[in-house]
């Protein structure tokens, strides 16, 4: 067998799925890309498995199954971020999504959650 089709077809996969996460802007066209890349990588090592004889037999599957497993779970979660998202905003635009407050000023690390978290209460409410 040729290995050459497997690969050269799995690197444009996954070269179209960097593309899609690169340039999307819907979070679930971000996330059908995200699974072309996974199967690209799947292809890879079905392929390697196939042509290269390992110690382990059947690795290459193996390693597939789990990909496909946390792939399965990455689907769920990100669907469900994608959903409630989507109920706060009414839209799904990655670029729209604010990761963190601008206009907060800076926080002292002896106050606040961080002071909490290390058993010391803030300086407020001494």
């Amino acid at each position: 067998m040729r290995p050459v089709i497997p690969y050269v077809t799995a690197a444009l996969l996954f070269g179209l799925g960097t593309y899609g996460v690169l340039r999307r802007r819907n979070a679930v066209l971000v996330l059908m890309a995200v699974e072309l890349m996974l199967n690209a990588v799947n292809l890879i090592l079905i392929t390697a498995d196939a042509t290269v004889r390992a110690v382990l037999p059947h690795s290459g599957q193996v390693f597939a199954l789990f990909v496909i497993v946390l792939a399965a779970a990455e689907i769920g979660v990100g669907l469900a971020i994608v959903l409630q998202l989507y109920r706060m905003r009414a839209s799904v635009a990655v670029d729209t999504i604010p990761l963190g407050d601008r206009n907060a000023e800076a926080v002292p690390a002896t106050t606040g959650a961080a002071a909490q978290v290390a058993g010391s209460e803030p300086e407020g409410q001494r």
